[in-house]
Formats: C-alpha cells, sequence, structure tokens
C-alpha cells in the first residue's frame, strides 16, 4: 500500500471525533506531500530541527504537533508556528512556553504529558505534580497558555492488559483534571494516547487523538535525519 492509501485505511476505521496524526519523523517531504494530497493536516515531529526543516518546506495550512522531548533552550524556534505540544513535562517548560508566546502574540495549546509506563525513559508528571502545579498561582499568571488536555505513552510492551490499564490510567486523570479545574473550559477536551502499536486499544479506552507513524509510512528511515 501506498502512504495515501495506509492513511486513508486507517482514517476510515477510527470514530470521527478522533484526531489521526500522521506521524512523519524521520520521514522525507515526498512521504508528507503524499499523505497531505489527500487530506491530512495534522502531522507529528519529535525533534526540533526537523520539525523546523519540514515547516519551512512545506504548505502552511499543516497542524504541527511537536510530540517529542521538549528543552527549554528550543522552544523559541517552534511557537511561532506549532499547534500543539503535546509533551510539556514540568512547569518551567510551560513557563518558557508563555515568554515565547506572548512574543508571538499567540496562545500556545499544550497538553500536559503524564508518565503512565513502567519504563524509566519516558518524561512526564505524576498525577500529584500537576494538581500542585495547576493549583498554584504561578500557573494562573501563564496568560499565553491553553491547556487542552492530556499525553501519555504506554509500556512498550506485547501485554495488552498492561497497556489498557495504562491507558484507563491517563483517562482517569483527564477526568479527575476536568472535574477540578477545567469544568466549564471547553479548550480541555483531548486525551493524546496511542500509537501504531496500540492506537484501536486506545481509542476503546477514551483516546480522543492519535499519533500514528509506521503504520502509515513503514519503518523509520533514519537515514533522511
Amino acid at each position: 500500500m501506498s502512504y495515501a492509501q495506509n492513511y486513508i485505511r486507517i482514517k476510515n476505521s477510527i470514530p470521527t471525533n478522533v484526531t489521526l496524526i500522521a506521524v512523519s519523523k524521520t520521514h522525507p517531504v515526498e512521504a508528507i506531500e503524499e499523505v497531505y494530497s489527500i487530506g491530512c493536516r495534522h502531522f507529528g515531529e519529535n525533534k526540533v530541527q526537523e520539525l523546523i526543516q519540514k515547516h519551512a518546506a512545506l504548505p502552511k495550512d499543516i497542524n504541527w504537533h511537536m510530540i517529542g522531548h521538549l528543552q527549554t533552550n528550543k522552544v523559541k524556534m517552534i511557537v511561532p508556528f506549532v499547534h500543539l505540544i503535546h509533551s510539556i513535562d514540568s512547569f518551567k517548560l510551560l513557563g518558557e512556553i508563555n515568554k515565547e508566546a506572548v512574543k508571538a502574540q499567540k496562545k500556545q495549546n499544550c497538553l500536559l504529558q503524564f508518565y503512565i509506563a513502567q519504563e524509566e525513559t519516558k518524561f512526564g508528571f505524576t498525577k500529584e505534580e500537576a494538581i500542585e502545579m495547576l493549583h498554584s498561582p504561578q500557573f494562573e499568571s501563564l496568560q499565553n497558555i491553553t491547556i487542552k488536555g492530556v499525553m501519555g505513552m504506554a509500556s512498550f510492551t506485547d501485554d495488552e492488559t498492561v497497556v489498557k490499564n495504562e491507558f484507563l490510567n491517563l483517562k482517569s486523570i483527564f477526568n479527575d483534571l476536568k472535574q477540578s479545574f477545567f469544568i466549564n473550559n471547553t479548550n480541555f477536551d483531548t486525551i493524546s494516547m496511542g500509537m501504531s502499536g496500540d492506537y484501536e486499544l486506545a481509542i476503546e479506552q477514551g483516546s480522543t487523538m492519535v499519533r500514528v507513524g509506521t503504520s502509515i509510512f513503514g519503518t523509520r528511515n533514519y537515514s533522511n535525519k
């Protein structure tokens, strides 16, 4: 199947209320153009430099998603154009994004990333850390940030029970934060969980946004980096 056919197959198989992000990391501009040509407007990257290069080379109506770990010293490079930053894992990072969003005269959409997996290599808040931050006056002062929801990555395992429980945990965190901090905020509506190997399971557990790369573009091509 072509990249476009892969995208259409997945798009047609998921509920209409779930946003499909085509994760294009390591893949060339030409691959993105093929999927763009049949209507995809949401693309995800996990490296700042690659995101900048692709944004410069491709149509400007693409909604770019920063899904990888983001260092504070690189925030200024992407805030002017990035649609949604999925990987907010500290108040320090949020503060830097707010500063750059003020300069760019925009409100930056962000997701709070939660540590839900069993692997130490993953990033994210604990639920307790996020609650403490959201209660703080410092958070209230961030006027150029829009918290859209939550993001998480499940453990890399074939055990579906483990993955399901991790997704259920993230859905529970979303519900608790919605009730406690965003009850009347219609912007807080996104649960970003699920990738090529587990997006169907993620959707069953309440995901509203899936990040699919390999199932669309094939194995990552690190020679293009």
